[in-house]
């Protein structure tokens, strides 16, 4: 099987920060069903900037703002006749970013849980999901280099995230979150190895860990580098940890920000990681522009 591939630096790729709670720092909170797909409604210049920002601080690779794109959190804002051109525009966005930026930056889709994050049990089975993940897909992908997978809690929801967006034929990341214990678990109790071998058949050139506390990400590495010559990497959040049955349309709010990960704290996690052979590092929910810059710093 060929697997699609981007050509990476040699080195590390740095990644950008988190999209969603950037934007919200910025005062685009509207409802919690929308999540970051309102700024797109309300305001996609503020979306260019946040890109825009993160290639400025050194980040080489960004990713749409698609999280939250997905047909189900559209219908449950009242938008899913949207869905198509909500798509397209976090696909024309970040292009832009890209293009007025001047530098050689990588886009990659985000193709997210397509139920509520961090919870494995609310995985749709896979004759559903594959169909939703493929036509998500299809509509990014003449603005994207790649698909990032991201923020999958079980093995299944990445089989299901990766072989939808593998019928573009384009590259197809895939990054799970972990548990918030250090387990180096998925949420789902999975090891790392047995969600991978769901991944078998499937052109996935790329794993990491993602949307989980640094210091689960520096638990799961040594599986990741187990996997084979594949780059591998994370890019956390800077969330407090998680509770259980967490669910922002719900609970009304993120679960808090951590007070000890300041650009410098992230840093030295991240510096880790390199340590331990990751190719490819960011960050997530409440990591932003200073964060990025700062290992842009540590990477030279």
């Amino acid at each position: 099987m060929t697997i699609p591939t981007v050509d990476l630096p040699d080195g590390v790729l740095l990644m950008d920060g988190g999209m969603g709670q950037e934007l919200r720092r910025r005062g685009l909170k509207g409802p919690n069903t929308l999540w970051s797909s309102y700024a797109l409604i309300a305001d996609p210049a503020a979306v260019e900037a946040v890109h825009l920002d993160y290639i400025e601080a050194g980040a080489r690779l960004i990713v749409t703002n698609s999280y939250s794109t997905t047909r189900r959190r559209l219908r449950d804002g009242g938008v899913e006749d949207r869905f198509a051109e909500l798509n397209r525009l976090a696909g024309e966005v970040a292009c832009r970013a890209r293009d007025e930026s001047g530098e050689t930056v990588l886009i990659a889709a985000s193709l997210p849980p397509l139920g509520i994050t961090y919870q494995p049990g609310d995985v749709a089975p896979a004759e559903e999901a594959v169909p939703l993940y493929a036509e998500q897909a299809a509509v990014l992908a003449p603005y994207v280099d790649l698909f990032l997978c991201e923020t999958l809690s079980s093995g299944a929801e990445g089989r299901a995230a990766a072989e939808g967006a593998a019928t573009t034929g384009k590259p197809v990341w895939v990054a799970w979150t972990l548990e918030d214990t250090n387990s180096g678990r998925l949420r789902s109790g999975e090891t790392i190895g047995e969600a991978a071998a769901l991944l078998e058949g499937q052109p996935v050139s790329a794993l990491l860990a993602n949307c989980c506390p640094p210091e689960s990400v520096t638990a799961g590495l040594p599986a990741l580098a187990a996997l084979g010559d594949r780059p591998f990497g994370g890019y956390a959040n800077g969330f407090v940890p998680i509770p259980e049955g967490w669910d922002l349309r719900v609970h009304g709010d993120t679960p808090g920000r951590r007070d000890d990960l300041d650009p410098e704290a992230y840093a030295a996690h991240v510096a880790r990681w390199i340590a331990a052979g990751a190719r490819l590092v960011g960050g997530c929910c409440e990591v932003g522009p200073a964060h990025i810059a700062r290992l842009r710093a540590l990477i030279g």
